[in-house]
């Protein structure tokens, strides 16, 4: 089968839960860290074969333009200074793919706008990724490559999925099962834009992780308004789950949301922890510190 190479990254947010913060510098480059949220995103991506990055701006990102570019002047004095691991760093990240800007536009907007912005870029013969450029998991196999593994078993469009408890269900688009499936991957028959826990089909969640077959494309281009008002992915979904066309996995890891402050401090930490030059330390900090 044809194997997804390009992803589609959207990062067109205004970030204002992080506000004043994200007047300046995108929330999309808020470090996890020592990297900012995207790279985590874009290196997970490249890890499953992914060589084109397409990520769906607005007015105000030129910041991660930068950050994926060649910076010459830097990378020659880091050298001079003696600074070889970082100049080289440096070098790695603007190599990781091609990467491609595409400015949001259009109404009505919704998340499956920048997938529409992105669409002259995809070809009508292959599989893409599609992110939020502020979700993610930690996993020990990059999460991408999960759905990839997954779609190379089905051939069909696969969607992350976590379990959530009842008020997740108010705030996340939350699938039906068609089948009992087979370990963490389960054909979808259904699928609901936040019903809140009394209309909601299950506790399982899909979040922003997406590897799409060309079957979609005839539902988006529909731009059907839903929920609020908006063109959201989660409408294109539920009509490809009908058709037997969308699959579900239980991603192995565990998944971060930094689009509020809350969110955002326990990516940090929880990656942090992990870290083998910070970890130790930070751990006796928080003994410490809650004691």
């Amino acid at each position: 089968m044809k194997q997804p190479t390009k992803a589609i990254i959207c990062a067109a947010g205004l970030g204002t839960r992080f506000l004043p913060q994200t007047k300046a510098m995108p929330k999309e480059m808020l470090p996890i860290v020592d990297r900012p949220v995207i790279q985590v995103i874009v290196e997970q991506a490249v890890a499953a074969g992914v060589t084109e990055v397409i990520i769906v701006t607005g007015s105000t990102k030129r910041a991660i333009e930068d950050h994926f570019d060649r910076s010459d002047q830097l990378e020659a004095e880091l050298r001079e200074n003696g600074k070889d691991d970082k100049a080289d760093e440096i070098k790695r990240v603007a190599e990781l793919a091609n990467f491609v800007y595409v400015r949001q536009k259009g109404f009505p907007k919704g998340n499956a706008r920048p997938i529409l912005n992105a669409r002259h870029l995809i070809n009508d013969d292959e599989p893409f990724f599609v992110f939020f450029a502020d979700d993610f998991f930690r996993s020990e196999v990059a999460w991408p490559i999960q759905l990839k593994d997954a779609y190379n078993k089905t051939g069909k469009s696969v969607i992350s999925l976590i379990e959530v408890d009842d008020d997740g269900t108010s705030k996340y688009g939350i699938v039906s099962l068609a089948d009992e499936g087979t370990d963490r991957l389960h054909r979808i028959s259904g699928f609901v834009e936040k019903p809140g826990p009394e209309l909601a089909p299950s506790h399982f969640a899909s979040v922003g992780s997406y590897l799409l077959t060309p079957e979609i494309w005839p539902i988006i281009e529909k731009e059907k308004v839903g929920h609020g008002g908006e063109i959201g992915i989660a409408d294109s979904l539920e009509e490809l789950a009908k058709t037997g066309e969308l699959y579900g996995l239980f991603i192995e890891g565990v998944w971060h949301d930094t689009g509020d402050q809350l969110k955002y401090i326990k990516a940090v930490v929880d990656l942090a922890l992990e870290s083998e030059e910070y970890g130790a330390e930070l751990t006796e900090f928080l003994k410490q510190r809650l004691s």
